[in-house]
């Protein structure tokens, strides 16, 4: 699966690019891959996890504004995804800045959980046996 993405405000770090594709990464559900659509932007990929397949009890909280940025009716429409950064230590992930997606239009932000204590760096492997 290769899904075409348009933030509606480029990532943190990663401006002024917007558009990328969402690539599934082989033999392992619910990993994916982000990565430019325009060649040689200087932006290179990112690791995402599916939060429902890996992270049993994240629930970040959505808001009304961010939902309606993203045109989701509901925030179970939501498709929400973190960014992994593997490491020879392990494996963490951002839960304060999740990548939320709407997947009927194709459009995602990266959302800054305010007000939620979400950490910036859990381990994965901490946070899946909690």
């Amino acid at each position: 699966m290769s899904q075409p993405l348009t933030f509606v405000t480029p990532p943190p770090g990663l401006e002024p690019q917007v558009h990328y594709l969402l690539e599934e990464v082989d033999g392992a559900v619910g990993l994916f891959s982000l990565v430019p659509r325009e060649p040689g932007s200087g932006v290179s990929r990112l690791f995402l996890l599916d939060a429902a397949a890996y992270l049993p009890g994240y629930a970040p909280r959505i808001s009304h504004d961010q939902q309606r940025m993203l045109g989701l009716r509901e925030p179970s429409e939501a498709w929400v995804l973190v960014v992994a950064n593997p490491a020879v230590s392990g494996t963490t992930v951002n839960l304060l800045a999740p990548i939320v997606l709407n997947s009927s239009t194709g459009q995602c932000a990266q959302l800054i959980l305010e007000g939620q204590d979400w950490p910036l760096r859990a381990s994965l492997e901490d946070f899946a046996a909690a």
